[in-house]
């Protein structure tokens, strides 16, 4: 069955932008926006599995390979983005904290306008990290080995790769949309280390329905754990010195074993920028490069406007 327009949440925020999507998915019966009463589950998605014990590899560790969906029935259902079983957390229970911005950031966004107009994803921009994982709202597929730790994404059909053999970063890495990867083990849980982040992407869905572009020092630390083999529980932090006041981190963000396999979704035939974007508005700093991104330059001016402004 094809799925015609498929709804893009970003995270917590459900913040909706239509793409349209030409491929077959199994999951695209449940919620299907061409059936009657969009809005609403279609049919109720299969029963999960009874949970079992956190599978585990040779040594011991958690084995955290699987294909997971967000929230909690193993499927998506994009026209369902407020259902409590299709969301990362409850925020009555795991209240988030928004972002706390440099005063620079704020004369930042005023230049840059409306969030909706200007974000990346209408030109299919790649989310990056940790928006691979936190602002994506289709499935992701984890495959661990001894070594690495393989992340296949449905959205754009891409992929990351963490090592997870006790490497250290290179000492001069290549900025990269998901950075340079290395992790380790505390206890149960996979904290993934990530520097060398390309600044050409934003972090709206984890932090809101807001403008949040990253700097080129930003500093990430995930936190992966598998309770049961149900369930697959993500929590990141950011720190970005030049950007937030503090670092800022995510709600633990809850992830259910797929009960159906992966399809295949590319942002082609994107119409969405020209419905949000119907002037073609061009984001250019005084120094020529896209508004919407980090640029040093610009960075010190808006550094020194700021400051006069608090005297």
């Amino acid at each position: 069955m094809k799925r015609e327009i498929g709804n893009f949440v970003f995270g917590a925020a459900a913040v909706l932008i239509g793409f349209s999507i030409a491929s077959a998915s199994a999951y695209a019966q449940i919620g299907e926006v061409s059936k009657p009463g969009f809005g609403k589950a279609v049919k109720a998605p299969p029963p999960m599995p009874k949970p079992g014990p956190t599978p585990r590899t040779r040594d011991g560790h958690p084995d955290l390979s699987g294909i997971w969906f967000v929230g909690s029935t193993g499927t998506v259902d994009l026209t369902a983005a407020n259902s409590p079983s299709q969301r990362r957390f409850d925020p009555k229970v795991t209240p988030q904290e928004p972002p706390s911005f440099q005063p620079w950031v704020l004369l930042k966004q005023k230049r840059i306008g409306p969030q909706q107009q200007a974000e990346p994803c209408l030109t299919c921009e790649p989310l990056g990290v940790p928006g691979f994982v936190i602002k994506n709202p289709y499935p992701i597929q984890i495959v661990q080995t001894d070594k690495q730790l393989f992340m296949l994404a449905e959205l754009d059909a891409t992929y990351r790769t963490i090592w997870i053999d006790g490497r250290a970063h290179p000492k001069d890495p290549d900025p990269k949309f998901n950075g340079d990867a290395v992790a380790h083990w505390e206890g149960d849980t996979l904290v993934v280390d990530v520097i060398a982040i390309d600044t050409h992407t934003w972090l709206t869905g984890p932090g809101g329905n807001i403008i949040w572009f990253p700097s080129d020092v930003m500093h990430v630390t995930e936190r992966f754990s598998r309770s049961d083999t149900n369930t697959l529980m993500y929590q990141v932090t950011v720190d970005d010195p030049k950007v937030l006041t503090k670092p800022w981190t995510s709600a633990p963000n809850h992830y259910s074993i797929g009960q159906v396999p992966m399809g295949e979704y590319y942002c082609t035939n994107n119409q969405d920028d020209k419905v949000l974007n119907p002037d073609g508005i061009k984001y250019i700093s005084p120094s020529g490069l896209d508004e919407r991104y980090f640029d040093e330059e610009e960075y010190q001016d808006l550094l020194k406007q700021a400051a006069a402004q608090k005297k």
